[in-house]
């Protein structure tokens, strides 16, 4: 992808994960911009050490210069999220609902739909897909390679809006994975803690294999 066309990628979530990712984008050529918690201290200076390259935003710079939103805070506090704002903008939900940190939710384990349509319905409008998940953040920078390795790890991407999985897509090329596209929304709970996809290392051809008979989960 050429530079010019390469979109700007905003991150919620200044932890582990979104600040991975933040290194990921940067080091591939992208324009990153990340907003943290308000709670959180010396922002500027964490980012400059952890993700140098990153700019930081305030959640509606964030929303007004970005083309791809990155939705890396902890489950916990989705709600949190002006997901109200995002519009049509293509949304990724990166984010793990983990019992042990976010305590069990009674509505969550309540629901039949996967975590990521949970938060679409948060916004209609907003093309949500669902990826980055289900690769440790701790093997997102060892396990990057370059394309056409045979050796590459793939990572998925689901979502309703198939031109929104198709720009994810990409950018999951350009940081250093083979991207699998598995469908809708709904198939997202094969990337969750506890199924099948997540965790593991797996080619693309291994990664498509394990998603395709898991469309059952749609219905």
């Amino acid at each position: 992808m050429d530079v010019a066309d390469r979109p700007v990628i905003g991150i919620f979530g200044a932890g582990k994960v979104g600040t991975a990712l933040a290194r990921l984008f940067v080091g591939s050529g992208y324009d990153v911009l990340i907003a943290g918690s308000p709670r959180q201290t010396a922002l500027d200076l964490l980012i400059s050490v952890v993700a140098p390259g990153t700019r930081v935003a305030t959640p509606d710079e964030l929303i007004a210069a970005s083309d791809v939103i990155i939705v890396a805070v902890p489950f916990g506090k989705s709600a949190t999220v002006p997901w109200a704002d995002f519009g049509d903008r293509v949304v990724v939900d990166a984010m793990n609902y983990w019992p042990p940190v976010d305590g069990h939710i009674a509505e969550v384990d309540a629901d039949e739909r996967s975590t990521a349509e949970i938060n679409a319905a948060r916004n209609p409008l907003a093309r949500v897909v669902k990826s980055f998940n289900h690769v440790g953040y701790h093997e997102m920078e060892d396990d990057a390679m370059d394309a056409g390795s045979p050796l590459r790890r793939a990572m998925a991407v689901v979502g309703d809006d198939p031109d929104a999985r198709a720009v994810v897509a990409r950018l999951i090329d350009d940081i250093g994975f083979d991207a699998v596209d598995g469908g809708e929304l709904a198939v997202g709970r094969a990337l969750e803690p506890g199924h099948p996809a997540f965790g593991r290392e797996l080619s693309a051809r291994e990664l498509a294999d394990l998603l395709s008979p898991v469309a059952h989960l749609a219905a």
